[in-house]
This record gives C-alpha cells, sequence and structure tokens, in this order.
C-alpha cells in the first residue's frame, strides 16, 4: 500500500506557516489584513477544516488546524494560498509580478495535551512577542481577538482540549527560551511536537522520521 502524503492525515491537529517571499511585508494596511481574515473565514466553505487558533503577521501567518478528512489540509491551503494571492496582487495592482509565498507552507503535528496548550500559546502571543501591542488580545487579527470577539467574521472550532480557565493571563506572560526553541525546531524540519514516544510514533506513521535526525548527521 502506498504511504499518504504526511500532509493529508485526519486524525492530527497540525501548526501551519507561510512567509512571504524574502520575508517582505504583505500587510501593510487594515485593509490588507481584514481581507485575509475574510479569506480564512471563507475557507472553511471550500474545504471542511476545523480553524483552532490563528495570527496573522506584518509577513507571514500562524494557524493551527484540525483536518477531519485525509487530504483536507493540503487542499485548504492550497485554495486559502492561491486565493489570498490573487486577490493580494489585483488590489495592489501586481498581477504577473512573482509569488507572494516564499513557497510551500511549512506544518508539523501537534499532540493534544499540554503541547497543543503551548502551541496555541505561541501563535496566539506573536504580535505580543512581536512588540506590535502592548497585550495579546490588543492585537486584532487573531484568534485571541476572535475568541473575545462574538462578531468576528472567523468561526473557531471548539478545542481537543479544555482551554483553561486562565488562558487570557497565561497567553500574556512569556514563554521560556526552551520552549521556544523546541517550537522553532518544529517550525524548521516539520518535528512533531509532543512527549518522546508520541513524537517518535507519529514521525514514523506520517513519514517524518527524518524531522528526528539531528541536523548534519548522517543516518545510520
Amino acid at each position: 500500500m502506498p504511504r499518504r502524503s504526511r500532509f493529508s492525515t485526519a486524525g492530527y491537529v497540525f501548526h501551519v506557516l507561510n512567509r512571504a517571499v524574502a520575508r517582505e511585508t504583505i500587510f501593510h494596511t487594515e485593509g490588507d489584513y481584514n481581507a485575509f481574515v475574510s479569506i480564512l473565514g471563507a475557507a472553511r466553505e471550500k474545504v471542511p477544516m476545523r480553524l483552532l487558533s490563528y495570527v496573522v503577521m506584518p509577513n507571514h501567518w500562524h494557524l493551527v488546524l484540525w483536518p477531519q478528512e485525509d487530504n483536507a489540509l493540503s487542499e485548504y491551503m492550497r485554495w486559502l494560498s492561491v486565493t489570498h494571492a490573487q486577490r493580494w496582487h489585483a488590489a495592489h495592482g501586481t498581477a504577473g509580478t512573482g509569488s507572494l509565498y516564499q513557497g510551500r507552507f511549512k506544518s508539523f503535528p501537534i499532540q493534544e495535551d499540554d503541547h497543543f496548550l503551548t502551541v496555541c500559546r505561541y501563535v496566539e502571543r506573536n504580535p505580543l512577542r512581536a512588540n506590535l501591542v502592548s497585550r495579546a488580545e490588543l492585537w486584532k487579527w487573531s484568534s485571541l481577538g476572535a475568541w473575545r470577539n462574538e462578531a468576528s467574521v472567523v468561526s473557531l472550532a471548539s478545542w481537543p482540549i479544555a482551554r483553561p480557565t486562565h488562558w487570557l493571563e497565561h497567553v500574556n506572560e512569556p514563554q521560556s527560551e526552551a520552549e521556544l526553541a523546541a517550537l522553532r525546531r518544529s517550525v524548521v524540519r516539520s518535528r512533531p511536537f509532543g512527549d518522546a514516544n508520541w513524537t517518535q510514533k507519529t514521525a514514523k506513521s506520517l513519514g517524518l522520521e527524518q524531522s528526528l535526525r539531528v541536523a548534519g548527521r548522517s543516518p545510520g
């Protein structure tokens, strides 16, 4: 039996990231941000997807997604990225000038326990970490803001585990350097983010064994 695509397996929660070409700013105005959030809200009508957490930053965005069907993640991301790029170029008069995004999205699966909360916290405190706001919930274009605003155009799905009662304050607290390093390692290497046993099992199931190898060291 052929191995299924590592990005197409339902039943896992994924962190997904994409950046603009050369990390150029693509969200300059409120209109730019709002346009992307509107497309994010429409994407679930095209491809069924549970959106758990998100943030839109000046030159990139993070999503936490929970696919319901095999192949849904790739299809959802293709529609979202292509639609946004087309509309962005049309709005800015730059059609035919090249790619908006640096390439294929990056992703990694997340264990549905405290590791999931760590990733969502990382995502939602991005604007605070970048000194764009004094508190994370003040950033308009994130799931933290949408969670506190019932009028949001983006519908958030229920989390696979309970959101802590002190979530707002927890998001605003600093994350340790060790925690950030582990998360960034997963971003760069598509490494599953969870405890040791779950990480090994998931890497094998999704064909991500390469992500567990020490950088610069040959296998065997």
